[in-house]
């Protein structure tokens, strides 16, 4: 009985993440709106440092502040099961690289309440934050086009991006990729 109620729900988000595909792309046909980055902002890492958001507790950052540093910028939401199976993986490598020049940041796609709801009830190690449905635009500055969670971009320390990853990260293949900056 669990497994069938397991394939029933695993069915039904996948339904969810094709409708949700499905619309985002139906509303982007005119390609990557980047109506919330600062005027005269140009490539994705620009455009991701130019936003604020607000953290899982609600208070407002500038993600300005991780210029400088090499980072994993990991776009995902509460309901998606590879976006959570990954992140204690990620919560260690933050713990490991702790004192190095990476940071690992989350980026939400989901309201407010859902993400500072999960944060409460998961350790996570790394800064989380929400974006809501305009996470999945500025995805699509990455490279994102279908808006597939998770979606993970590795920036280098120069502010270029190294690498995309859609689906769930393949650690082996991360640390290979880390440790060509």
């Amino acid at each position: 009985m669990k497994k069938k109620n397991l394939l029933a729900y695993a069915f039904i988000a996948l339904m969810f993440g094709g409708m949700g595909a499905y619309v985002g792309l139906s509303k982007n046909k005119a390609g990557p709106q980047t109506t919330s980055a600062a005027p005269g902002v140009t490539g994705p890492v620009q455009a991701l440092f130019a936003q604020s958001m607000a953290d899982a507790a609600g208070k407002t950052q500038a993600l300005g502040q991780w210029r400088g540093k090499a980072m994993i910028v990991n776009f995902w939401a509460p309901w998606c099961a590879p976006c959570v199976d990954e992140m204690p993986e990620l919560s260690a490598l933050q713990r490991e690289m702790a004192g190095k020049n990476l940071q690992i940041i989350g980026i939400g796609i989901d309201s407010p309440a859902n993400i500072a709801q999960f944060a409460g009830k998961f350790k996570i190690d790394y800064p989380v934050y929400v974006a809501g449905l305009e996470g999945t635009n500025l995805s699509r500055l990455f490279g994102n086009t279908a808006g597939g969670l998770p979606y993970t971009v590795l920036i280098g320390a120069d502010g270029q991006v190294k690498k995309t990853y859609l689906g769930r990260l393949k650690f082996a293949e991360l640390r290979a990729d880390l440790s060509t900056l």
